[in-house]
């Protein structure tokens, strides 16, 4: 089986992309979790483990999608809550002027 560089790239791209989506404001947990088992894989990779390597690779990308999905919910809701809000304000404008 061919070295997990492929596995490890990944990996790091997905923790790139959890990162873009302020992860570590809405998923820090998880984030902390990807990023932890992309160094331990990258320590597994350096020390020729490299069916750990790749473990550990796709536990982070696992870790770190999952940390983008839960901090791309968390800012749909706040966008949700807001224009909620916003209609709640039109509408009650609407009704102070129809009476």
């Amino acid at each position: 089986m061919p070295p997990p560089t492929a596995e490890l790239g990944a990996a790091q791209q997905a923790v790139v992309r959890a990162e873009g989506a302020d992860a570590d404001q809405y998923a820090s947990a998880e984030i902390a979790t990807a990023r932890e088992a992309l160094l331990r894989a990258q320590s597994a990779m350096a020390s020729g483990r490299e069916d750990d390597a790749r473990r550990l690779a796709l536990a982070a990308s696992a870790d770190a999608d999952l940390a983008y999905v839960l901090s791309r919910d968390a800012v749909a809701q706040a966008e949700l809550a807001q224009r909620r809000a916003e209609v709640e304000t039109l509408q009650r404008r609407l009704q102070g002027g129809v009476q």
